[in-house]
């Protein structure tokens, strides 16, 4: 390893020197972005024993972050809007390759990673090629299955895949995916997200739920959480609400489906019952403690974290079998697995609110997720990939 016996001698043997490149990393510019990327890397650099240096490539002119434990470098490359996407993989790779080179020549790394498999494996591919390092990727869901339905992504990204020493998946159902899709599944760890305890807990619900929403106990308060387009089926959720009576549908997150979604809830008569918020991390928390459930009807997912963090809080779901949703989603207690249609979708919601589980069962469910448990994954993963 280069991190350990050449750079800093004996006492450092075990420290791994890892370059990671991520679209997905919050800064100044879009401070939500990616949040669960941060919190993973935070939770890793705490550790000691993996020297992180995170690339985070972004189609603006100027981006900044936030004071971490580890180095974060905002490099430019230019996007083509709509149509540029086959060429991101291509231009990321140049705008990333100079810093890379200068960053490995004053400090050897021991391996490169990506933390999303298309736009970031493939230039992540060109960056290790470069350097002559072992590569790995880190696959979400979305990536595999958007970009994998398009040929000319498909093709970077199993080119990537192979050239890869190991490649991770959030749920073993999203690395049954990137087997089918034509990935070694020989290479492919399961690498579960990781989460707050401390933040994302049950609460007291009345409290909460006047001082966030001014409801009392008669009406029950439904989340929605997710960015604001199409894949996640916030539509459905809405339509829905033309079945549930005496409830709430917060909406959070930021898109550009607002607009759209707004005149949906118009002309479906139900936008004295659809709200629309943008709350920080820690608001997101005491939302969830207060709501009665997540409805989350996305078209596909990996294992969404506002799933785990819903769960931690006592709150049921209501998800469609999508992606991890059954490694989950393991007993009634957890809440249902639905059909993606409106009519399912308040069927599920008008039983939970009928006959609500205890807190208790459903914040069992998340206690094998955390951060510090994901971080020593991460790290022993690293430690293989640099040992080759």
């Amino acid at each position: 390893m280069a991190g350990g016996g050449r750079n800093a001698g004996a006492q450092t043997l075990n420290v791994v020197r890892v370059l990671s490149l991520s679209t997905l990393f919050p800064s100044d510019a879009r401070p939500r972005l990616g949040g669960f990327v941060a919190r993973q890397f935070d939770a890793l650099a705490a550790r000691g024993d993996v020297d992180l240096t995170v690339i985070c490539p972004v189609a603006r002119q100027k981006a900044r972050g936030g004071a971490r434990a580890y180095p974060v470098h905002y490099v430019k490359f230019t996007a083509i809007p709509k149509i540029g996407a086959r060429w991101s993989p291509g231009r990321i790779a140049r705008a990333v390759i100079p810093l890379a080179r200068k960053l490995h020549a004053e400090r050897p790394f021991d391996l490169v990673d990506a933390q999303f498999f298309y736009p970031d494996g493939p230039a992540a591919a060109h960056v290790a090629k470069e350097l002559g390092l072992p590569l790995s990727i880190k696959a979400r869901g979305s990536d595999i299955h958007f970009w994998g339905e398009r040929s000319f992504a498909r093709t970077m990204m199993l080119d990537a895949a192979e050239q890869a020493r190991g490649l991770l998946a959030v749920s073993e159902a999203l690395r049954r995916d990137m087997a089918a899709l034509g990935m070694s599944a020989e290479k492919i760890a399961v690498h579960y997200t990781g989460l707050d305890h401390a933040l994302f807990k049950p609460r007291e619900r009345a409290e909460l739920r006047w001082e966030l929403f001014g409801v009392g106990p008669e009406t029950a308060i439904l989340l929605s959480v997710g960015n604001l387009i199409p894949i996640k089926g916030h539509d459905l959720a809405i339509e829905a609400m033309h079945h549930i009576e005496g409830a709430r549908l917060i909406i959070v997150g930021d898109g550009p489906q607002r607009a759209a979604l707004r005149a949906q809830a118009s002309s479906l008569f139900v936008i004295h019952k659809v709200f629309f918020a943008s709350y920080s991390h820690e608001k997101m928390a005491l939302a969830m403690a207060a709501a009665d459930a997540l409805v989350l009807p996305s078209a596909h997912e990996g294992l969404a974290n506002v799933w785990i963090e819903a769960l931690a809080c006592g709150t049921p779901i209501v998800i469609p079998d999508v992606g991890g949703a059954r490694e989950v989603v393991t007993s009634p207690s957890a809440g249902r697995l639905v059909a993606r249609n409106p009519e399912a979708i308040a069927r599920a919601v008008v039983d939970l609110l009928a006959s609500p589980p205890p807190r208790a069962d459903v914040a069992a469910h998340a206690r094998k997720f955390s951060w510090d448990k994901n971080a020593a994954q991460l790290a022993a993963h690293y430690q293989r990939i640099a040992a080759g």
